[in-house]
C-alpha cells in the first residue's frame, strides 16, 4: 500500500448518524457510508462507532490502495460546550497591531483554560474586534487606539470524548492531532 495522500477522510459523529466519507485531491467522493441510529447510551454509542469504523476503514484503504492516517472529524454532539468572553487591553494611543492582537488571544485562551475543568478548546472564534468602542468585523490593523477589546467564542469538548475517540481510533493506526 502507498503512503501518497491524494485524498482526504472525513468522518461526522452526531447522536442520531455516523458518516464516513472519502474525497479525490479533486473533491470527487471516492467512498461515502452512513450509519443512522436512535440514541442509546455512550457505551453503546462508541460500540456502534467502532464497529462503523471497522467495516468501513479497510474499504477505503483497499478501494485507495493506500492506508488511512488522517481523518478530518466533524462534530455535532450534545458535548460541545460554549465559552464566550471579552478581553479588553488599553494601549494608550498606540498602533492596534498583530502583536497586541496575539496578546489578547492568548490572555483569553489562558483565561478559560483556568474557567473549564476537563475540556479541551478545539476552536476559537472572534465574533467582533472593538478599538475605542468602535466595533469591527475585521481584525482593523494599523489604526491608533486608546483601548481595543475582542470578543471571543470558544469551543470546547470534554477530555473524556477526546480519550474515547482516541482509544477507538488507535485500534485503526489514526490518531488525533488537533
Amino acid at each position: 500500500m502507498s503512503d501518497k495522500i491524494n485524498f482526504e477522510i472525513y468522518l461526522f459523529i452526531s447522536s442520531k448518524r455516523l458518516i464516513i466519507s472519502a474525497y479525490s485531491s479533486t473533491n470527487e467522493i471516492i467512498y461515502e457510508k452512513e450509519l443512522l441510529f436512535e440514541q442509546d447510551s455512550k457505551k453503546l454509542f462508541f460500540e456502534k462507532l467502532d464497529f462503523f469504523l471497522n467495516d468501513n476503514i479497510f474499504k477505503i484503504e483497499k478501494i485507495l490502495k493506500s492506508f488511512v492516517k488522517n481523518i478530518f472529524i466533524i462534530l455535532d454532539f450534545g458535548e460541545i460546550f460554549p465559552v464566550e468572553l471579552s478581553i479588553k487591553r488599553n494601549s494608550h494611543k498606540n498602533i492596534i497591531n498583530l502583536e497586541n492582537l496575539n496578546y489578547l488571544l492568548y490572555e483569553a485562551k489562558d483565561c478559560c483554560k483556568k474557567t473549564v475543568d476537563d475540556k479541551k478548546i478545539i476552536h476559537m472564534l472572534i465574533n467582533n474586534y472593538q478599538i475605542d468602542n468602535k466595533n469591527y468585523s475585521f481584525f482593523p490593523e494599523g489604526i491608533n487606539g486608546n483601548s481595543f477589546s475582542l470578543d471571543i467564542k470558544f469551543i470546547c469538548i470534554s477530555d473524556k470524548l477526546i480519550k474515547d475517540l482516541e482509544n477507538i481510533l488507535k485500534k485503526y493506526q489514526i490518531s488525533l492531532s488537533q
